[in-house]
């Protein structure tokens, strides 16, 4: 199998010598969707981070982190091609990164930015091929109808698939998503996670998402990792997370994640989950030249 992502000896130390990442060592393959998850403060936001190349670890050690066998970040220092790097990988915040004072459509074609002259993207002159892509994105998240609104007129979970087809209109290859249900209703997270789960199986797009409901992790991924005051606690089947094996994990803490439950599931209608990948034995993308405001 392919290696999308590779991380080997990463730590990070945050200022008053506070330790966000521990010696985080985790592969995961290409076309897997996989969980992180864990308490707040466990590290799961600052890992994605650092697999973006948003941030640097620690110079200290032999801290690597690399996408599709592209140097992300070494020995604390960033690749100086990360942009290059940086177009594969497509990042859906959890308060969606949006521009709210620009339409929905030139918040998606956001997404071509890097192979998009800066003239264009400045004017933003966007040219007929790439209108279509946009809509087409749009259309796959189910909010085409909204290509020409302003970002601020959508709802969250609206703004949240705007973001995936953003990263769809990038043609990312590694899709990392930070905690994107965690602000939504029910309906919303789960039209959310669909949609991940369909860019997963139909593109075959590596997806990395952290959330804090277990269930949900159990429902969408075949694969969680489980992190604990910056350390991969466990790396294996998301189904074999029992509330005993969380508390084993997680001590007195694995409380307050159970506790969470699964919103989706309180869905009178709900879409069954799509197909997991296998998961074998467990280890510890309109008109002439357009202009659009």
């Amino acid at each position: 199998m392919v290696t999308a992502i590779s991380i080997n000896a990463l730590s990070k130390t945050f200022a008053g010598g506070r330790k966000a990442l521990q010696e985080v060592n985790l592969s995961i393959e290409a076309g897997e969707m996989v969980a992180l998850i864990g308490a707040s403060g466990s590290g799961k936001s600052t890992l994605l981070r650092h697999m973006a190349g948003l941030v640097a670890g620690d110079k200290v050690g032999n801290g690597l982190v690399q996408v599709h066998g592209r140097t992300v970040q070494k020995n604390g220092k960033i690749a100086a091609d990360i942009r290059q790097t940086r177009a594969s990988v497509g990042f859906v915040f959890q308060q969606f990164n949006l521009v709210d004072r620009l339409s929905v459509i030139v918040n998606v074609l956001a997404g071509t930015l890097h192979r998009v002259p800066l003239w264009r993207s400045l004017m933003r002159r966007f040219t007929p091929s790439e209108m279509a892509r946009g809509i087409d994105a749009l259309k796959r998240v189910g909010i085409a109808e909204c290509w020409m609104q302003r970002a601020s007129t959508l709802s969250g979970g609206q703004q949240q698939r705007a973001a995936i087809a953003r990263a769809l209109v990038q043609g990312a290859k590694v899709i990392l998503a930070d905690e994107p249900i965690a602000s939504l209703d029910p309906e919303s997270s789960r039209k959310v996670m669909d949609i991940l789960a369909r860019v997963n199986q139909e593109d075959k797009c590596t997806v990395v998402v952290s959330l804090h409901q277990v269930n949900v992790a159990i429902k969408y991924c075949a694969r969680t990792v489980a992190l604990h005051q910056g350390r991969v606690v466990y790396d294996g089947p998301s189904v074999a997370l029992t509330p005993a094996l969380l508390r084993e994990l997680y001590g007195a803490e694995a409380d307050d994640i159970l506790a969470l439950g699964d919103h989706i599931s309180s869905l009178q209608e709900r879409k069954p989950a799509p197909p997991h990948l296998v998961w074998p034995t467990p280890i510890s993308g309109a008109t002439a030249m357009a202009r659009v405001a």
